[in-house]
Order: structure tokens, then sequence, then C-alpha cells
């Protein structure tokens, strides 16, 4: 433990003179007891929120906020003493560029061909650059490295998965650069794609080297590129520097509500499949595209990200362009040539990515009816995205198995696509996921729908077994529900029966739709599906485009 204490010692002694001599900034907020009602007449803020709805805008927040703190830690599993939290990566290599660099003096070391912000930061900074390629299967030379590093060397970066070649560095080699410069340099270890690969993360080494820096952020692992939120972990010591030269509020109010949002566990599983959605499509193309003509080689992949050896990068990155598709062209970089950079898209950006590249025209895109709303209230956060004039995808996940099923029904008979997410207080019922729910699709349809001009407007009905529902439907823009049911149970599945009528109910107003729905029967299961099949029906016939006209003497629907 004692060599641990001196090497932190030693590796803060090789900061800036001034960094280590300056008091950092230090703002009252740091003074709030918790808990206690404090009056803040310090920072020159405004003593009310900028519009009604707001909270918390008009005071600044914490340089470290706590919540978000202890959010971070969790999901890194390191104490709040190891933790500075930053606008994103970036922010984090600015930061240890000008706490540790002394300007047209000290350099460090980077591996390229790899992230092009560490040598950025470092120009900007004043601090010289210098180079020690990666060897042939871009892996760390450490040979290289270690000829390449002097006196004035304050940082050697590595980046894994590398940035554009997204393969892992050796652990064991990390383990060595620690070890051989352990009291001299800080190893920055850059794991913003780790949660791509199924490798442990290197903080787990936090303990036993001093020297060590590892870079995180929510960018990428948690699609949150547009938040700007990441992390530096590092020893106490090392932290303290940072924070001393990061600003004094960085990270907004809404930012934080937003990364907390995130970081709840039942999101953060969601995340996990989605990645893993990401790994198993990255895969798949990267089988495809290793048989095109224009690729040389698909380089394996730890990321979400694809590089590819082709025979002529500029022409391949201009054709793809030509197709409205933008990939990166990473032929500047040093110790590549004629590559390219993929990101995994969606299967659909996916498909006409291979045909741009396979130089195959794109079909000709027509006009979409699509909308998308995005509803949050106190009780639920729902997400949805409806197009009118494609089958897929439909993926409906509300929490609520039967209702799911149901939603699912519209759509399919509905003959259009539908995403639709809810994250809703079931702790308590059903009540509010499923009536908001059925407003957020309302509002979509309705959205997607536009001027209503061409539609055939009108709708009708059909049976099911023991069951016939009569649904009329018309997208007059006025609203009128008339829903006549006598369910005999009070639930199907999970799904209350006396929830179907608010459905119905929120639909009808939020598309701006009369509709009468009357179902007899004496299986409830078969009466609740009949309402939302015979629904979904009558929806298909009246968003049907059957001209260009408007379908009404008014004009104006």
């Amino acid at each position: 433990m004692s060599s641990l204490v001196s090497n932190k010692k030693g590796i803060c002694q090789r900061a800036r003179p001034e960094v280590l001599a300056m008091a950092g900034y230090t703002s009252a907020r740091s003074l709030q007891v918790p808990e206690a009602q404090t009056i803040f007449l310090d920072a020159n803020e405004c003593a009310f929120e900028p519009y009604v709805g707001a909270s918390g805008l008009a005071r600044y927040p914490l340089q470290q906020p706590g919540l978000l703190v202890d959010a971070l830690c969790r999901w890194l599993d390191v104490s709040s003493r190891n933790l500075t939290i930053t606008r994103g990566a970036d922010e984090a290599i600015d930061c240890l560029m000008r706490a540790f660099c002394v300007p047209a003096h000290d350099n460090v070391v980077i591996c390229p061909p790899t992230f092009a912000m560490y040598e950025q930061s470092a120009m900007l900074q004043g601090v010289a650059v210098k180079i020690a390629m990666l060897d042939r299967d871009f892996g760390l030379d450490l040979n290289a490295i270690t000829n390449t590093v002097d006196d004035n060397t304050k940082m050697i970066f590595v980046c894994s998965p590398n940035n554009p070649t997204a393969n892992l560095m050796d652990t064991g080699k990390i383990i060595r650069l620690c070890e051989t410069f352990q009291d001299k340099v800080l190893i920055v270890v850059d794991e913003t794609y780790i949660e791509f690969s199924a490798q442990e993360t290197t903080i787990k080494q936090l303990d036993n080297f001093a020297n060590l820096v590892v870079l995180r952020t929510l960018s990428k692992s948690h699609a949150a590129a547009g938040l700007r939120c990441g992390a530096a972990v590092a020893h106490s010591d090392v932290s303290a520097l940072l924070q001393k030269v990061l600003a004094p509020y960085p990270l907004a109010v809404p930012v934080i509500d937003e990364v907390l949002s995130i970081l709840k566990p039942k999101n953060a599983a969601k995340l996990v499949k989605k990645r893993a959605d990401i790994v198993t499509r990255r895969d798949e193309y990267a089988a495809i595209m290793a048989s095109l003509n224009d690729v040389i080689s698909v380089l394996p992949s730890d990321a979400n990200y694809l590089l590819l050896l082709v025979r002529d990068a500029e022409a391949l990155c201009h054709r793809t362009r030509e197709a409205g598709i933008i990939i990166r062209n990473q032929s500047h970089q040093r110790g590549l040539e004629n590559a390219v950079r993929i990101s995994i898209g969606n299967d659909e950006e996916m498909q006409q990515l291979l045909m741009a590249m396979d130089g195959k025209p794109a079909p000709a895109i027509e006009h979409q009816r699509i909308q998308t709303i995005t509803r949050k209230t106190s009780e639920t956060a729902i997400s949805v995205n409806v197009n009118l004039d494609k089958t897929n995808p439909i993926q409906i996940n509300t929490g609520v198995g039967f209702y799911d099923h149901m939603l699912h029904q519209i759509a399919k008979h509905g003959g259009f696509s539908l995403e639709l997410e809810c994250d809703g207080d079931l702790h308590i019922d059903p009540h509010h996921s499923v009536e908001d729910c059925a407003i957020a699709l309302g509002q979509a349809i309705r959205g997607a729908l536009g001027d209503k001009r061409g539609i055939s407007r009108y709708g009708f009905f059909l049976p099911m077994d023991d069951s016939l529902v009569k649904v009329a439907l018309d997208f007059g823009g006025r609203f009128y529900l008339d829903f006549k049911a006598k369910f005999p149970e009070s639930h199907v599945g999970d799904l209350p029966c006396d929830m179907v009528p608010h459905v119905f109910h929120s639909l009808a107003e939020h598309m701006q739709a009369n509709l009468h729905i009357a179902v007899t029967g004496d299986n409830t299961h078969h009466m609740v599906e009949a309402c939302f099949k015979g629904f979904g029906r009558a929806l298909r016939q009246a968003i049907k485009i059957e001209g260009s006209e408007m379908p009404s003497t008014k004009g104006i629907l």
C-alpha cells in the first residue's frame, strides 16, 4: 500500500506546477447543506424559472452533481473519489492536457491509426505529439512506444477498442505500459466502445496503478451522443487535478436529468439488448460486405462500426454520398490507405448502403406518411413511430402483454408500420400506460395523415367467431366516440376490460376522428380482440390513398 501512495504522489508531481499550486474554483453551491433550505444570493441568478413548468433552470448546478455522480459510480463500479464527469470523453482529454502538459515544452504519445481528438486537443494546448505506430495487426507496439517516450512525455493514449480499426488492445500490454512508466507517464485508456465487446474494463486495474486513467462516455454505448456526458476514472489525486481545470458548471440541468433517466436499471437492461442487436447486425453485414467486389477486406470489429479496406475509398464514399448515405473515409489516417469506416445502422439503412456500395440504383423514394411522437408525463414515457405506407416493422412494448397483442392487431390489420415503446408506472396499475399509449398513437396517426388529401376517409366492420363487431370510422376532423360493449369478464390477460373504451376514446380524440364501435359475443377475449382487429381493418380502408383529391366538399378536413 505504501508504494501505491508513493506512486500517486509521483504521478501527480508530473502535473503542471501552476495547476498544482492553484486553488480550484469553488462555487457557493458546495457550501449547501444537504436537504437544508439554503437561500442563494451569491451567483447573480434569477429567483424565478424562465417559463411555466420549468424546474431547476434558474440555478447553476454543481460541478459534479451528486445524483449523477452516484448513478455513474454504480454504472462503472467506482468510488466517487475516482470519478470526474465531463462533457463527453473529449472534454476529459482536454482537461488531462491542461492539467498535466506545459505548453511548448511537454509532449504526448499517440498510436496511429487512432482517434483524431488526442492530436487535436494537444495541438490546441500547444503540446507536441509524438508518434508510435500500431503494429501491422493494429496492436500496441511496446518497443515503439518505449523508444518514443522521453523525459517530457506526460501521457500515452491507448484507444481500446481502437477508433477507427475497431480492435481491442491487449490488456497485458496496457498493464506493462502502466508498470514501465509508473511514476512518469499517465496511461490514458479510451474505452468509448468497450460495451460492444466482451472484454472487461481496465478500470479493474485502477487499484494497481496510480498512473492509469480510463475514459468512458454514454455517447455510443447508451445512444446519448446528443447529451455530451462522459467521465474520466482515475485515482483521487488525479481526479482532484482534473476538477481544478474543469469548467465550474460543465453540465446543463436537462443533461443531468436525461442521463439519470438513461441509467435507470430498467432502461439500462433495454440498452444491453439493443447493443446486442447492433453486434449481431454488425457481424451479419461484415460477412456480406466482405463479398463485395470493391471490398478487399473487412477488419474484425469489437465496436459499433466496421473498418473496410477497399479498392478506391474516395470513389466509394462519393458513390454512397450520391445515394444520400454518408460513410467516413479514413484514408488520411497514418497507417491506413483506402479505408472507410461504416457505423452500424438499422436493417433498412444497411440494406440501402449495400445497394449503393454494389453500384445498384436506389429505389425511388416516394413520399411516406410518417410521424414520430414522444410523450412524457409524470406517469409514463412513450415513443411512437408510425409509417402509414409501410407494413413493417411492428414492434410494441407497453409492459402490458395483452395490450401489446391488441396494438399489434391494429397495426397488422391496419396495414401500417408501428413502433411503440412505453415505460409506465405499472407498479400502480396499467391505467396510465394503456391510456397514454392510445393518446400517443392517436396523435401519431393524425400527424402521419397530414392534410388527408387523397385518403378514402371512411372504414367499416368485421366478425370474429362468436363475436360480431361493427366499426365505423370517419377522419372528418371532429372527435366523437360511440362505444357499445358488455364484456362478460373484467380482464383479458393483464388488460382491464374497462380500459378498452378508454383506448378507443383516446384514439378517436387524438386522431380527430368520428368512431363508432359496437361488439356482441360470449367470449371476452374474442370480443376485445374483435374490437381491435375491426378498428385496424377500418383504419386500413380509411387511410388508403385513392387519388389526390381532398375527400370533402369543404376542401379541408
